[in-house]
């Protein structure tokens, strides 16, 4: 597990379930923000979306899930289990799955 002394978390943080767990040390949680195993909340460090997220409240993270960059999780959402997120979720919302976004150039701000 590495989370930082220095990240911002709001309170009622709870981790349901140790393992795996990686936040980066810029990111910003919210007050009742539960995360399970296997979760990272990391930095872009390119393109459009370089920086950290930004979790709202009460937001509910579940196994596997990766959330990336310079986005904001809205308030009372829910991110399902395996779900990659490197977008803006409003609030209210469910995150399940991925989308398949065809793009000829999908690199290029990476390679």
């Amino acid at each position: 597990m590495d989370i930082p002394a220095s990240t911002q978390i709001g309170q009622g943080f709870k981790i349901e379930h140790i393992g795996g767990i990686v936040i980066n040390s810029e990111a910003i949680l919210g007050n009742n923000v539960t995360i399970l195993n296997n979760v990272v909340i990391g930095m872009e460090k390119r393109g459009s979306r370089m920086g950290t997220p930004i979790i709202g409240d009460k937001v509910y993270i579940a196994s596997g899930a990766v959330i990336v960059g310079k986005v904001k999780i809205g308030n009372n959402v829910l991110i399902a289990a395996n779900s990659f997120v490197n977008f803006d979720v409003p609030d209210n919302s469910v995150v399940i799955g991925n989308k398949i976004i065809s793009s000829p150039s999908a690199t290029d701000s990476y390679i």
